[in-house]
């Protein structure tokens, strides 16, 4: 079959059975063992996602990079999230969030109340920003309002028609480390950055490469981000393809790609 590499943008790469990948010493002169992960992974699960959690990790390991550590804590605070999705979202637990919060403006509305119901709660500020927010437009406009409309309060909270409310919001939005608009928009950024810079590297390197861009003009419908017109060898192994992730290359996040993405390159 053919191979890939998947490069990682930022620090902190892992080896997977399947495909093979840039190792760390290549991207970025240092290598993470299973143990160091291990060991901030279970540092984590005390934290909170917000700024002062970000410098407690930071004087917690200090040989490790803040983009290293920024990258795992989102990871990491993001598979919580997806394990306690249920509990959160139930209808009794909404409705008492949005009690809460409704208390909490009601004594001080300048309070960030919402902020610190999320972090009572563990639960992202965005994520709590959003039920709070889905709520009060229920009760506000009588109907359910449709994921577009909130994902459009929650990226630009003037839209919002209370002003107490869309302050909260937007605590919450630019205070979350790991979750909503303004994260979203600089994972994007990243990723467009690493990609850029995965091509120029090739360039400079004289290897001859089609683009994501030009592969889909080609009618590919699912593509790596690169492929090479003429494979190389990477320590035995013959490279075909190279994909460029940024985020933090653990082992689950290699196998959820190696199901969603990666063995659709199979052969390519």
């Amino acid at each position: 079959p053919a191979e890939g590499w998947s490069f990682r943008g930022g620090k902190g790469l892992s080896w997977s059975w399947a495909c093979v990948l840039v190792r760390e010493s290549q991207a970025t002169g240092m290598i993470m063992s299973k143990a160091d992960y291990a060991e901030i992974a279970k540092y984590l699960e005390r934290l909170r996602p917000n700024r002062q959690s970000l410098k407690m990790l930071k004087e917690q390991f200090p040989s490790q990079s803040q983009s290293t550590l920024l990258s795992i804590f989102s990871l990491e605070y993001q598979k919580r999230m997806k394990r306690t999705h249920v509990k959160h979202h139930t209808a009794e637990a909404c409705a008492t969030y949005y009690q809460r919060y409704l208390s909490g403006v009601m004594n001080n509305a300048a309070a960030p109340v919402l902020f610190e119901l999320a972090n009572e709660m563990d639960l992202a500020p965005s994520l709590m920003a959003r039920i709070v927010l889905e709520k009060f437009l229920q009760k506000h406009d009588q109907t359910t309002p449709s994921k577009p409309v909130i994902n459009g309060m929650l990226r630009d909270p003037s839209q919002i028609p209370d002003r107490v409310l869309a302050n909260q919001v937007y605590q919450c939005t630019v205070n979350d480390c790991c979750y909503g608009p303004l994260v979203d928009c600089i994972k994007h950024a990243i990723g467009q950055e690493y990609e850029i810079l995965l091509c120029e590297k090739l360039q400079r390197k004289k290897l001859s490469f089609l683009d994501e861009d030009q592969l889909r003009t080609k009618g590919y419908d699912k593509t790596p981000d690169i492929i090479l017109e003429v494979p190389v060898a990477v320590e035995g192994h013959v490279i075909h393809w190279i994909e460029s992730k940024a985020s933090f290359g653990d082992e689950y996040s290699h196998q959820s790609y190696l199901q969603d993405q990666f063995w659709s390159y199979w052969n390519r």
